[in-house]
Order: structure tokens, then C-alpha cells, then sequence
């Protein structure tokens, strides 16, 4: 199957006499650029609504660094074979700057759990999926994009091969709309002139532990905070088949990453002593949305997006949801009107995303503005993980990506439990870090 999914340049390309506009017996033609989930989630939409779909992947054999949480329900809804799932977490603890810990799964639900999972399962599962509902899988690395003279006019998607069989040969799809897919330094987006944004780094070494190691981390993830960790995010222990992914992330301090990286080694400590670094991946994350996700007939979703919600770095699932809903707004106008525009993409694509999720993302965007922004608000974060209306309401929300309405009497007692947090935790982080400055100077 992996043959008949690679395709030549000569064979791919499209004569440019084609319009864009719908031809009795043609189909739509797409250009994905990228293939993890959002790219291979757009593909699969788009093919098998009948549309031709190329699904270019510069390494198809590699994958992002990411941490591999996914919310339970996308198992469901992306039909996510539950072999694929390494990990079931069932709990979860977190670690304030003065290494107190909070025990976050007190209030899970029965049943529930958080599945972990590789992404280079995850990203070769999805992109196999893809090409089986007829997407055309072709290795190779996106070079520049041609924009069209008018609205009848095709896209021209320039790229090398990469692929073994054919070498390092050029190629040229025409095509009637593009899916950006392309991460966080997306080409597609440049191209466009959709709008630059911040970025972090992310940082992660796949450790290898002794059985009785990783036995401690069976079904356990860890999320440590902290100054000594990351000035604006976490460092995270979670555990994957035969190994734990430790890492972290920052948007502020790039060029102190491995400080950063020792730093949440230093606070797992014995737990990951004694490990072997089997694997060590880095790679840029968005900050916020980018000013522009639509542009003419090109559609940005995933990371290119700046689909990553700030305060937990979340973004396999909204990757993926991104990607399925922009390939169904593409088929559903091309069926409907024999065309794909802007003003229908605008519709069909970000405004159903925005009515879904906008309010999430703007709201871990307030908690990690409010709880990031040093030692005191690191602790009084940890010590509300450990409230069960909290636990409650965050379980709610990750697992089924719903924002639940609260309860009138529980939200008021999280305000005030939120402001004492604050005060009370004011003075241990300032204590924390002038026992850090201590320690530093000696």
C-alpha cells in the first residue's frame, strides 16, 4: 500500500488550463502541506468527500516532539484504535516551586483516564488513514506557492521529493485551494502573508528507565512548575511504551532551554535517575492564533494556526479537529456552489471553530497570564489543583472539550479560595526564590 500511495512529479502535475471553478465530472483538487494530525485529519476529510487530495509530508517517517496527552474523547470521535494508546493515566500529580504536590485525579471520573500515545503512532496511523479514503501521499518538502493571477486561476504548490524511490526530484501541483498543516514555521502561511506570531520551544529527552523505575510510572503523569523549570509554562515527566518523555517549554528564555531542561531533571531527580536518553527532540510551538487563518483559498489549521492553548500546551486534539472541520468546509462549498472562496472558508471553517473553542482558549489564556507570571502564583496554581471543585470542573472540560457551565455557589468559593491563594502563596514564592539566589550563589 505505501507504493501506490508515493507519486512522481510528472504525474502529479495538473495542467494549469483547469479552472478553479467546478468542471462537469471534475473533483475539487487540494494541496495538504503537512501530515500530522491537522494535515492528515484535512486530508481524510477532503478525499473522501470525493475531492483529489495530495498530502505532502516532507518525513514520513518522523514526528513532532510532543508531550502525547490526548483528551478521552478523541478516541471516540477520531476513531483512535485503543492499541495505538501507550499509557492510560489515572493519575496525575503536580509539583509547586517549593515541591509541594497536589494530587490532580481525586475527582476523575470512573472509568476515565488520559490515553498517551507517540506521535510517530499517532501521525503514521492518521496519515495511513488518509490515503486508504484515497488521499495520494507525496513525500516531499514544500519549496514556495505560486498564488493565482484571479479566482479561476490555480494554486501553484512548488516542492522536492523526498521520497527514495524517486530521488531528489522537483514537482509542481495545480490545485484549486491549499491546507496549511505545516506547523509553526509554516511555509504556506509565509507564503500567504498570513501574519507572523511568538513562538516557544518546546524541549524533551525520551528516557529510557529501569523496570522498577517505570513501573512508579505506570499509569502516573507529572507536571512540575516553576522558575527553575520554565519562566512561562511547565516541565512535564509523562510516560510513554518503554520509556518517560521529559521535557519543557518557554517562550521568554529560548536560549536557557538546557538550563531550563536540567532543571526539570533536577526536580523528577531519583525517579529518572539511572535512565539512558534514548532520544532528544526540540521544536517550536505557537504562542496565540495567527492574524490571519484564511487567506483567498488557503486554509491554515494546526500549529500554522496557532491552535495551542497556552496554559496546558495542548494541541494534538484541536490539530486534528481543525484539520477535519477546514476539509469538510472545503468539499461541503465545492459540492454546493462548484467553488471554494475565502468568504466561504471564513464561514464554513473559522467561524465554526471560533463559535466552538474561542472562549477556551481565551480563558487558559487569562490562567496562564494569571498563574504563570511567577513563584507565587506557580504555588497558589498547585495548591487550587488540589481543590475537588476544580479537579471537577478541569476534568469536565479536558476530557469532553466542553466548557461547562459552573456552579453559581462553587465559583464564588473558587474566587475567594483564588484571591487567598494569592496573598498566602505571595510570601512562599518570594521565599522560594530568594532560597534559589541562595543557592545559586553558593
Amino acid at each position: 500500500m505505501a507504493a501506490a500511495s508515493y507519486h512522481s512529479p510528472a504525474r502529479i502535475a495538473i495542467s494549469c488550463s483547469a479552472a478553479s471553478s467546478s468542471a462537469p465530472g471534475r473533483p475539487l483538487r487540494v494541496a495538504v502541506v503537512g501530515g500530522g494530525p491537522a494535515g492528515a485529519s484535512a486530508a481524510e476529510a477532503l478525499a473522501s468527500s470525493g475531492a483529489r487530495t495530495f498530502l505532502l509530508e516532507r518525513s514520513p517517517a518522523g514526528a513532532k516532539p510532543c508531550g502525547g496527552a490526548i483528551p478521552l474523547c478523541m478516541l471516540d470521535e477520531f476513531a483512535i484504535p485503543r492499541d495505538l494508546v501507550d499509557r492510560r493515566v489515572t493519575r496525575m500529580r503536580v509539583v509547586s516551586p517549593s515541591n509541594l504536590a497536589a494530587d490532580f485525579s481525586r475527582a476523575l471520573p470512573p472509568g476515565a483516564h488520559i490515553p498517551m500515545l507517540r506521535r510517530e503512532v499517532l501521525d503514521s496511523f492518521l496519515r495511513r488513514r488518509a490515503v486508504d479514503a484515497g488521499a495520494e501521499l507525496v513525500p516531499g518538502l514544500v519549496t514556495s506557492l505560486s498564488l493565482p493571477a484571479g479566482p479561476a486561476d490555480p494554486y501553484r504548490v512548488h516542492y522536492i521529493s523526498s521520497s527514495a524511490a524517486e530521488g531528489q526530484g522537483r514537482g509542481v501541483l495545480e490545485v484549486d485551494a491549499v491546507v496549511g498543516a505545516d506547523g509553526a514555521n509554516s511555509r504556506v502561511a509565509r507564503e500567504v502573508g498570513a501574519g507572523g506570531y511568538s513562538t516557544a520551544i518546546a524541549f524533551q529527552e525520551r528516557i529510557r528507565l529501569p523496570d522498577a523505575a517505570m513501573a512508579y510510572y505506570d499509569d502516573l503523569a507529572e507536571m512540575y512548575v516553576g522558575g527553575d523549570v520554565s519562566p512561562d509554562f511547565y516541565g512535564w515527566v509523562f510516560p510513554k511504551c518503554d520509556h518517560v518523555a521529559v521535557g519543557t517549554g518557554t517562550v521568554a528564555a529560548k536560549p536557557e532551554i538546557k538550563r531550563l531542561q536540567a532543571g526539570i531533571r533536577a526536580r523528577a531527580g531519583p525517579k529518572v535517575a539511572g535512565g539512558r536518553v534514548v532520544k532528544v527532540e526540540a521544536h517550536p510551538i505557537p504562542e496565540h492564533p495567527r492574524p490571519r487563518r484564511v487567506v483567498g483559498r488557503v486554509a491554515l489549521v494546526g500549529d500554522a494556526a496557532g491552535y495551542v492553548t497556552r496554559c496546558s500546551g495542548e494541541g494534538i486534539y484541536f490539530a486534528a479537529k481543525s484539520g477535519r472541520l477546514c476539509g469538510q468546509a472545503m468539499a461541503e462549498e465545492w459540492a454546493r456552489t462548484g467553488a471554494v472562496t475565502e468568504a466561504g472558508l471564513r464561514r464554513g471553517y473559522l467561524r465554526r471553530w471560533d463559535d466552538e473553542f474561542l472562549l477556551m482558549f481565551r480563558f487558559l489564556d487569562l490562567l496562564q497570564r494569571v498563574f504563570y507570571g511567577g513563584n507565587a502564583g506557580r504555588e497558589a496554581l498547585v495548591e487550587m489543583c488540589a481543590d475537588e471543585y476544580v479537579q471537577r470542573r478541569t476534568f469536565e472540560s479536558y476530557l469532553y472539550k466542553r466548557m461547562v457551565p459552573g456552579e453559581p455557589w462553587g465559583d464564588l468559593r473558587l474566587l475567594w479560595r483564588t484571591v487567598g491563594s494569592m496573598v498566602r502563596c505571595g510570601v512562599i514564592g518570594r521565599e522560594v526564590a530568594r532560597l534559589r539566589r541562595l543557592e545559586l550563589q553558593a
